[in-house]
């Protein structure tokens, strides 16, 4: 079969006809359901399957520049942009509204899951669950359930008003 043919059969593919081809092509199962993923993956699998593979020698070179290349994702703390000259920092008057649905610091938040009681402990900047920190309710919510949820509505602290 011709490699346009085998391509433009894939794009007609549904989901679950791209996971079973993956099957044919790879010999295992994928937990992708993401069509246009599966679509590039086995197009370039039935590609490198009727004209080759890359060579072996290329695949030793891909390790060596992979195991000799600074791999780092964020910059060091200590490098600092330099200073822009003629600019000027300006101090910034805006300020984030207090949210309306979150009571005052010092106040207590108390929510029953699945049968158990939970508290959390407002601060000033953030808040206090189970002895740790967090920045946000959300991050406490998912914490409790394992899950993403809105840190408002998990602890039911209602809806913000509309001024």
């Amino acid at each position: 079969m011709d490699i346009k043919d085998e391509i433009a059969s894939l794009r007609k593919m549904t989901v679950k006809d791209l996971q079973q081809k993956h099957v044919e092509l790879f010999g295992e199962p994928t937990r992708s359901c993401n069509r246009q993923w599966l679509f590039r993956r086995l197009a370039w699998r039935v590609q490198a399957l009727v004209e080759g593979d890359i060579t072996q020698r290329a695949r030793e070179r891909a390790r060596q520049l992979t195991r000799e290349a600074d791999l780092r994702i964020r910059p060091p703390h200590e490098l600092k942009m330099p200073a822009a000259i003629g600019l000027r920092a300006v101090p910034s008057t805006f300020k984030i509204p207090k949210d309306d649905r979150l009571p005052m610091p010092g106040a207590v938040i108390t929510r029953n899951f699945k049968g158990h009681f939970f508290h959390v402990n407002v601060l000033t900047k953030g808040f206090e669950f189970d002895g740790e920190l967090y920045k946000s309710l959300s991050a406490i919510a998912h914490k409790i359930t394992g899950t993403h949820w809105n840190g408002y509505d998990f602890f039911r602290l209602g809806k913000r008003s509309t001024e």
